[in-house]
């Protein structure tokens, strides 16, 4: 009878073999794909990031519809849209604001920004470099970029414009000393935190210092380099309204100086919002440069 019982089991487990796989249970369930699960997160991120605007601005409508400030000082999301929509349009055959629409005073600002960052980048790097690597020369810069690092834009404005005029020359150079400091800050900590291994290993393969500094240095500290030039792009980004408080139309910054003027309070949040939502685009940019640059950060 055991002999039977045994022989009938076999015969079962062999026909239930590779051709008649068993129903798979509670534990072996498949499991939602990776991807999915990115997009469904990523799909409840931005539903509470839409929330959360709706909420600004019928909190923003119903104080300007209790009447807590006067309409001048706060306009409504209405108005705010509408001095949006004629600033980026011809209407009445006018175009835009001060003969420029909006997305125009946008791209030059975003040209002044780019050439100063541009320039800040060029020579901020190699100062890094220097002041990273070498001592005599850190004692005598660092406290020169840190000196410049916390003065405010305003503070040397009215020197540039004295030294180069009213044209393009003082809003280039403002920018560029706003962002250089950053850059060269950055640099020079990333550089000094290369790990003493990897500085060994390449000199025990005979590589010299200008070697050393191109080839294990630099590509070391890079990530925390393009961190730096993201703050830089930032700092230059909040300094270009002061780089066109003079002869800055066309400019974003230059149209809310002038609007500020004439108390067109809805057009200058317009302008302070086409200024926030392209920092954004251009930080998510240099985001994905990053990625693409350095796609070994973050891992172990």
């Amino acid at each position: 009878m055991t002999a039977l019982t045994t022989t009938t089991t076999t015969a079962a487990g062999a026909a239930a073999g590779p051709d008649r796989p068993s129903r798979p249970g509670p534990d072996t369930a498949e499991v939602g794909s990776p991807r999915r699960d990115r997009l469904r997160e990523a799909f409840r991120w931005g539903a509470l990031r839409i929330v959360a605007l709706a909420v600004l601005l019928a909190a923003w409508q119903a104080v300007v519809s209790a009447e807590v400030w006067p309409r001048v000082l706060v306009p409504s999301p209405g108005d705010v849209w509408r001095q949006f929509v004629l600033a980026s349009t011809v209407h009445d055959g006018v175009r835009g604001y001060g003969g420029h629409l909006l997305i125009e005073h946008l791209g030059v600002s975003l040209g002044r920004i780019g050439t100063g960052s541009a320039y800040a980048v060029l020579a901020g790097v190699p100062l890094g470099l220097l002041i990273g690597t070498v001592r005599p020369l850190a004692v005598v810069l660092e406290p020169a970029v840190t000196f410049l690092r916390t003065l405010p834009p305003l503070a040397y404005l009215s020197l540039l414009v004295i030294w180069f005029g009213i044209d393009e020359a003082p809003k280039i150079w403002l920018l560029v000393i706003a962002a250089l400091p950053p850059i060269a800050a950055a640099t020079a900590a990333a550089v000094r935190t290369v790990p003493d291994r990897l500085v060994e290993a390449a000199r025990a393969l005979g590589s010299g210092p200008t070697v050393l500094l191109l080839s294990v240095r630099l590509p070391s500290a890079l990530p925390e380099i393009l961190t730096g030039v993201r703050i830089a792009v930032g700092v230059a980004y909040t300094s270009v309204v002061a780089a066109e408080t003079i002869n800055g139309v066309p400019g974003i910054g230059g149209m809310i100086r002038d609007a500020q003027r004439y108390n067109q309070t809805a057009l200058v949040i317009a302008g302070i919002l086409a200024i926030g939502l392209s920092g954004i685009v251009l930080d998510a940019l240099l985001r994905l440069v990053e990625r693409i640059a350095v796609p070994w950060r973050g891992r172990a």
